[in-house]
């Protein structure tokens, strides 16, 4: 009996809740208490780091049975997303509302990656097949990135209306966190 895949699935599932977890008691918290700019910058910098993707093809090497045309995928759609990351936080910086939209942009990329390489996943019997680094990527790191564009997303729409200068916020937080100390 092959227990690889129930043995991937489960770790993925729970490291979803163990990160939706830290997620909601933690982070969430720590993010209203930052201005706009600071907390969606703190985010995208798990973002920046999706070029490890570029690993699937060592993985190929040894032996993941992955097609070309499926790494490929993965590594266009993660190293985009790496690339899309920085420039917005080089933006933000800079307190320049063009990296609003190219985090839009980011987040829409990223469930469209998400969904797509399950897709292919599923397609070529991935699962159950990783070992080692690949194996950890899985489990860990992408559970990251999907935790982190649900904050990011709920950052966006939740503060929508707030400037990206902390100057100009800093009454918006003041409201936000005596809100969620109530909540």
């Amino acid at each position: 009996m092959n227990l690889l895949m129930p043995a991937q699935a489960g770790a993925q599932l729970v490291s979803l809740v163990v990160f939706a977890s830290i997620a909601r008691w933690y982070v969430a918290p720590w993010l209203t208490s930052r201005g706009r700019a600071d907390a969606l910058i703190a985010l995208l910098w798990i973002h920046v780091f999706r070029y490890v993707a570029l690993q699937v093809f060592a993985a190929q090497v040894d032996g993941f049975p992955i097609s070309d045309k499926g790494a490929i995928d993965i590594v266009v759609g993660d190293v985009a997303g790496a690339v899309m990351a920085y420039v917005a936080i080089v933006l933000l910086r800079h307190r320049s509302r063009l990296a609003l939209p190219l985090i839009w942009l980011l987040a829409l990329e990223t469930i469209y990656d998400t969904v797509s390489n399950v897709h292919g996943g599923v397609t070529e019997h991935l699962m159950g097949a990783a070992r080692g680094v690949t194996w950890l990527i899985l489990v860990f790191f992408v559970p990251v990135v999907v935790i982190s564009v649900g904050l990011i997303v709920w950052q966006l729409l939740s503060r929508r209306s707030e400037a990206l200068d902390e100057r100009s916020s800093e009454l918006q937080r003041e409201r936000r966190r005596t809100a969620l100390s109530a909540s």
